[in-house]
């Protein structure tokens, strides 16, 4: 099988010639006999486009990388897949004022300041810059306050939506790319299209932001007490959220090219929602995206790395067709119990905790993880191996080529 046919297979909860091995990125450190140049300049880390309007990287990194990183996985007999992100406008009427305050005495970080001037007032949004080095290969701060974007959660002091009557005011961020971006996106996509065809490659399109959208222009604690304490006007703002990425899905589906949407999910899971909630505000949504792509002939994938053990039923209610992503570490998942109550419902990814095990385990302790993953639930269809929820910019490359060597070792595998 190619890696796109194989992907699918497993997706699809059919028998692919052996189990996969998918390594989503940011910023992983590869092996040298793995790295290219560019330029004249070794690239030491990898990134994907999945991540082109939602972070500020630390280096440069485009479309022909994604490509040169498919290629490199492949030449080692693991899959890849190429993601694509939908870009999005604000309205022409909009004016954009950025400027930073100092610190003080009082006070001893700087703040980036933004404010949209809209048609129908004015939205601030305000975050502390720390400036902090994470190391090398990690995202870094923007210079500017983004929309949306990881860094604004904790930093907040003045989250975009703030109160209730910063709501309406949304609407005006959110729009359709302009003719430009599309033109730009639809060129983009010719080339992905041509790649993915050359090579057989599975493209996916990251074109839902779902509560992880809310939860960046609130903030987590003032998302949730708005969804208790403000329920119409959280419906407002969920609304808001859902039309934007159907707007930006059905965008990506009349430009086709893709074989499967995903819809973010972090910030959805139990850490943050009750059960209650999340069939509430989450769970319709969620339903009808998945309704648009199947109707497309797309297949649709969600992201959900914690709390898993007490949504399975909403995830099946869903009609999922494949999860990001389950971790047996971070979650504490009983890896049997959990394949036994999916049932086969929807294809699993993950299996392998890249923080722990990959981060620190010896390479017994990482064998044993990919053995109990691949013995667990790799004797049924429908599961891709994966680390949670990705190889980041320090996990080491020794237990990388373990993992690797482990995972050949019992592949053909049952599947």
């Amino acid at each position: 099988m190619d890696s796109r046919t194989r992907l699918i297979t497993a997706i699809k909860v059919g028998k692919p010639d052996h189990i996969p091995l998918y390594c989503w990125v940011f910023g992983f450190r590869p092996p040298e006999y793995l790295r290219w140049t560019q330029d004249g300049n070794e690239v030491n880390h990898w990134y994907t486009m999945r991540l082109e309007h939602i972070h500020t990287l630390p280096e440069s990194w485009d479309i022909y990388q994604d490509f040169r990183r498919v290629e490199k996985f492949l030449s080692i007999e693991l899959d890849d897949v190429l993601d694509v992100s939908v870009p999005w406008s604000v309205h022409p009427d909009v004016k954009i004022h950025d400027w930073l305050k100092p610190e003080n005495s009082r006070r001893p970080q700087s703040l980036l300041c933004r404010e949209y001037q809209t048609p129908v007032g004015i939205l601030k949004h305000i975050v502390r810059k720390t400036g902090e080095f994470q190391g090398p290969g990690w995202v870094i701060q923007a210079d500017h306050v983004p929309l949306f974007e990881d860094f604004n959660i904790p930093r907040g002091v003045k989250h975009a939506i703030s109160r209730a009557d910063d709501i309406d005011k949304l609407i005006y961020l959110l729009c359709p790319p302009t003719d430009d971006q599309m033109k730009k996106f639809n060129e983009q996509m010719e080339r992905i299209k041509a790649f993915a065809k050359k090579r057989s490659v599975m493209v996916q399109a990251w074109s839902a932001f779902g509560m992880d959208g809310v939860v960046w222009l609130c903030g987590a604690e003032e998302a949730v007490i708005m969804a208790m304490e403000e329920p119409s006007q959280f419906r407002t703002l969920a609304d808001i959220m859902f039309e934007f990425d159907k707007m930006r899905t059905e965008i990506m589906l009349s430009v086709g090219g893709v074989d499967m949407i995903v819809q973010r999910g972090w910030y959805s899971s139990t850490d943050f929602w009750s059960p209650r909630l999340f069939r509430k505000f989450v769970l319709p949504y969620l339903k009808e995206l998945s309704e648009i792509a199947h109707r497309a002939g797309v297949l649709f994938a969600y992201v959900m790395t914690t709390g898993l053990m007490g949504m399975i039923d909403e995830l099946k209610e869903a009609n999922i067709d494949l999860l990001y992503f389950v971790d047996p570490v971070q979650d504490r998942i009983d890896m049997k119990e959990f394949k036994t109550r999916v049932d086969g419902s929807f294809a699993i990814a993950g299996g392998i905790n890249s923080g722990v095990t990959l981060g620190s385990g010896t390479q017994d302790e990482i064998s044993k993880a990919v053995y109990s993953a691949m013995e667990t639930f790799g004797k049924d269809r429908g599961f891709i191996l994966s680390p949670v929820d990705a190889l980041f910019p320090d996990t080491p490359i020794e237990s990388f080529e373990t993992m690797v060597k482990e995972w050949r070792k019992l592949i053909p595998f049952p599947c």
